[in-house]
């Protein structure tokens, strides 16, 4: 692990699917408090993602969560909205990392800090895994409230990915306000119900 002052780690949640936000989470946390437990979100069960979350919002120095709309996403791509996401969320964390270590292979531009991107870094790196499970977090419960509104599509199930039963209500009923007009499925079924 790179050990410098307030390391950063940052990773998003809902790049894939085909409704719904991207989300980025960042953390800095205190080395002083670790938390146990920590690693990619997608490696652990809800139960166990939920009660993670409230210690690493107890334990963490900082952290911070945004998201980036589905307009957004139509609008800048889904890549640009994702680094979009990062940057605001490591802007709202209440202080300056000194180092920036990002999941994936590409970094935005512009951040407030020398930046490095690693490959599985939410496995790796505790300060990643922690932003991964706030991220993923946050977004699931925005599509649990979003479902409130559009039951019919059945994102507190699926969350907005490309599942059999969203790709059958998607192409009988047509998108909804929350789904991503540029992507692919999204489009065709638009052609479908127009």
């Amino acid at each position: 692990m790179i050990s410098l002052d307030l390391i950063c780690g940052v990773d998003e949640a809902g790049r894939g699917p085909w409704a719904g936000p991207v989300t980025a989470g960042a953390v800095i946390l205190d080395p002083s408090q670790p938390i146990e437990g920590l690693t990619d979100s997608k490696k652990l069960s809800e139960k166990k993602r939920l009660a993670l979350e409230p210690k690493i919002k107890a334990k963490a120095a900082y952290w911070a969560v945004s998201h980036f709309s589905p307009e957004d996403i139509d609008e800048f791509n889904i890549r640009e909205a994702t680094f979009m996401a990062m940057q605001r969320a490591i802007a709202t964390l209440g202080a300056t990392p000194t180092h920036i270590i990002i999941d994936g292979n590409a970094l935005p531009k512009d951040l407030p800090a020398p930046a490095t991107a690693i490959i599985k870094g939410d496995l790796t790196e505790p300060a990643i895994s922690a932003a991964s499970i706030l991220a993923k977090n946050a977004r699931d419960r925005l599509m649990i409230e979003i479902c409130d509104n559009y039951p019919e599509y059945g994102f507190s199930a699926h969350k907005g990915y490309g599942t059999a039963a969203h790709t059958e209500a998607l192409n009988r009923l047509g998108p909804c306000p929350h789904h991503r007009m540029t992507f692919a499925p999204v489009r065709k079924a638009l052609a479908l119900t127009s």
